[in-house]
């Protein structure tokens, strides 16, 4: 938890709590469904948190912001920007119902109020939203035809709406397709840690 504190030290006495709460939550929902790697798990708050966090490196939600995190699995990285943003609303979205369940206790348990769920796929989510989130779903390209129906054209946050997903490795080919409009921003620059030497922050307005 230190890490998260390190990065975000203005987080209030709730959101701490919060944070604090989820190593023995997906701990335990872990041994019965697996969304985390379980030699991951000692990992979590690094690999998948903070990680999740990044995004907020590039962008700060502002209140109202309605977001969508796109193959959310356990809650990443829906549930930590829910509790770093929480008058920001998220509604998290996965194809594998189980994965679901877990994100929805775990938010439950820790009494986030700005989040919704939806077990299905991209193709039928219908709803608009200013922000699409996602964390290694799918390349840009086909992620990018999948939710331009659910981008609101209705502006109201500093960077425009659009498409915001983590990504590691080798991005130079998936971005070609949009290089006069994507922005890439390389976590190093903001978390020091060695995880973190790979991972991006790519940001397309739709």
């Amino acid at each position: 938890m230190e890490i998260i504190s390190h990065y975000f030290p203005d987080l209030t006495h709730s959101q701490t709590k919060q944070f604090e709460a989820l190593y023995d939550l997906y701990t335990e929902w872990n041994e019965k469904i697996n969304v985390i790697s379980r030699k991951d798990i000692v990992n979590l708050y690094e690999h998948h948190v903070l990680h999740s966090l990044g995004i907020a490196k590039v962008i700060r939600f502002r209140p109202g912001t309605q977001v969508m995190d796109l193959g959310t699995g356990g809650g990443f990285p829906g549930i930590p920007l829910a509790i770093l943003f929480p008058e920001a609303t998220f509604h998290l979205v996965d194809s594998i119902g189980k994965k679901v369940k877990v994100a929805t206790e775990v938010a439950a348990a820790i009494g986030l109020k700005n989040v919704t769920f939806a077990h299905a796929r991209a193709q039928e989510v219908k709803e608009k939203f200013d922000f699409v989130v996602s964390r290694a779903v799918m390349p840009l390209g086909e992620l990018d035809k999948i939710v331009k129906k659910n981008i609101k054209k209705e502006q109201q946050n500093v960077l425009p709406n659009g498409l915001i997903c983590l990504k590691g490795g080798e991005l130079s080919a998936e971005i070609v397709p949009y290089r006069n409009k994507v922005q890439v921003y390389s976590l190093s620059d903001s978390f020091k840690e060695e995880f973190f030497n790979t991972k991006k922050v790519v940001y397309l307005p739709i």
